[in-house]
């Protein structure tokens, strides 16, 4: 029975029914997927070698290795792997499974190899850095320089490098795209779930791996269905038809955590809100444009006034919490100072542009309030909504003037993780392809910058460490980016009280396996097909 002696959810006892928008959820491929939402499923159909701890971000907990170390040299990780794990395929998980997928991932050059070519791995080295000498044993080699630590946090927390069947995935091979086709709407896991099935924009289906090596999971089945409005979010879960519902409207979360037979849990992410502008736009191009919109932004007004529940004010690209976080340097709305920068830019009557956003929430409101401000110094922007395919579609293909988006990756608790996906660079010409970097995204570059990046992340000393992140973020300030941090994300999720031991991840890779609804010694499989 639930607290305060409300109903029972009516959702099956062995069954968990999660309320989510599933707009932005366009494959299921682990190489090819953007956004946190993907990540949470992806992490429940498949294995990594090593998982972060939710309730402590810097422990590294074993998966499919058992164990692994660094070599004195600091470029080379050793990985063991467990013996008698399965794919659902029924084949067995071998090191050459996992090396395999690695170098699909750089093979592939889709949005996961944006991480692994800032460590320096390519097409043309991810075979020879990427091997298996002997059963079993999995050898990853550090093509250039790096902190081994930070590596093994991006195995732990990206949700990409998950070992897949290799022998199912070459079997649905077409034109040499390593499966990538069939891997949009298909698995080839050996996680704790099995796709049953995938409708986009409706629902999916997972049912449980009755051979995990774990341990079989206590749900029988995990269902996933799409719902773009927050209220009909609401009132699903208030009948009892949702166990859980994410990205629902502060005004109804709010409402929700009065109700005795709910519980909200908040948790801080690493991604940041932003406003970004396109540097091959002519005039975004131009510094004193992009301090303009620096100070047309209502920062404080918009934290106050619609990112409650969804975030916090953070005007930094390292995430807040870490010891190597400056202090936000307190920028404010200004319209006086932006119309003398415009001015001086050459555009005293200001100018026509584009601004894309999401149509969802909080999204949407701060696009219409960035609108606001901008107007007022005379930059008359024109909302462009749409899917995420058709938001950061455009952004990831360099082709939009401004936008409102969230990013930043940050789920690596190491400063690193925030830099690499914000500011750093290495590469500004179209051919690079790096899409799951802003600073690419917006064609912001600067060689020094990205030099300093590299060396902080060398430094073996805390304390010159701490000061090199220091002076990196005070550079990225004067530079003026073309993305301006706006609020760092908190996640509001409800969850009705029965559920038990569901523990959300910062990282997004929430696990499922341990999940379960009351007594589990009640829930008898029901042996349908879900929702």
């Amino acid at each position: 029975m639930a607290a305060g002696g409300t109903a029972q959810a009516k959702t099956p006892p062995d069954q968990l029914i999660i309320g989510m928008n599933m707009n932005n959820l366009l494959t299921l491929d682990p190489a090819a997927m953007t956004g946190n939402d993907i990540v949470g499923i992806v992490v429940n159909l498949y294995d990594p070698l090593i998982e972060l701890d939710p309730q402590q971000l810097t422990n590294v907990r074993p998966a499919l290795a058992t164990s692994w170390e660094v070599n004195d040299a600091r470029n080379l990780i050793t990985f063991h792997l467990r013996d008698g794990v399965k794919f659902h395929s029924g084949n067995p998980v071998t090191a050459d499974d996992v090396v395999w997928s690695m170098r699909r991932i750089l093979h592939l050059n889709l949005a996961q190899a944006s991480v692994w070519k800032s460590y320096g791995f390519s097409k043309k080295n991810v075979d020879e850095m990427v091997r298996s000498p002997s059963p079993g044993i999995v050898e990853i080699q550090l093509p250039k320089p790096n902190d081994p630590k930070l590596v093994i946090y991006s195995l732990a927390a990206l949700g990409s490098v998950v070992a897949l069947d290799r022998k199912t995935v070459q079997a649905h091979e077409v034109n040499g795209d390593w499966g990538n086709r069939w891997l949009t709407t298909n698995e080839a896991g050996s996680g704790p779930f099995r796709l049953d099935n995938w409708q986009a924009k409706d629902v999916l289906n997972m049912s449980r791996n009755p051979l995990y090596w774990r341990g079989e999971p206590k749900l029988s089945r995990v269902v996933f269905r799409h719902f773009q409005e927050s209220q009909t979010l609401r009132l699903m879960i208030e009948k009892g038809d949702l166990d859980i519902a994410n990205n629902m409207a502060v005004s109804d979360v709010t409402a929700l955590s009065h109700d005795p037979a709910m519980q909200v849990d908040q948790v801080k992410k690493g991604t940041i809100y932003y406003v970004a502008m396109s540097m091959k736009e002519p005039h975004f191009a131009n510094p004193k444009v992009r301090e303009a919109v620096r100070y047309l932004i209502d920062y404080q007004g918009i934290g106050k006034a619609l990112m409650n529940g969804y975030g916090i004010v953070h005007q930094r690209p390292i995430q807040v919490g870490m010891p190597a976080t400056l202090p936000d340097p307190g920028y404010q709305l200004d319209i006086p100072r932006a119309k003398a920068l415009l001015a001086d830019a050459g555009y005293p009557d200001g100018f026509d542009t584009t601004l894309r956003v999401l149509a969802d929430q909080p999204f949407l409101n701060i696009a219409i309030a960035v609108q606001s401000t901008l107007m007022q110094a005379g930059i008359r922007a024109k909302i462009v909504t749409g899917t995420g395919n058709q938001i950061y579609g455009a952004m990831r293909e360099r082709k939009f003037d401004m936008l409102v988006g969230r990013g930043g990756s940050g789920v690596e608790p190491h400063p690193h993780s925030s830099l690499r996906a914000l500011v750093y660079n290495p590469d500004n010409s179209d051919a690079a392809r790096l899409t799951n970097f802003q600073g690419w995204r917006t064609g912001f570059y600067d060689k020094q910058l990205n030099a300093d990046i590299d060396h902080a992340l060398l430094e073996r000393d805390p304390e010159k460490q701490k000061q090199d992140y220091f002076a990196i973020q005070e550079r990225y300030d004067a530079l003026i980016p073309a993305l301006v941090p706006v609020s760092q994300m908190v996640d509001s999720i409800v969850v009705r009280r029965d559920v038990k031991n569901y523990l959300p991840h910062p990282s997004a890779t929430t696990f499922l396996r341990d999940v379960w609804k009351d007594d589990p010694a009640d829930a008898q499989p029901t042996g349908g097909k879900g929702l």
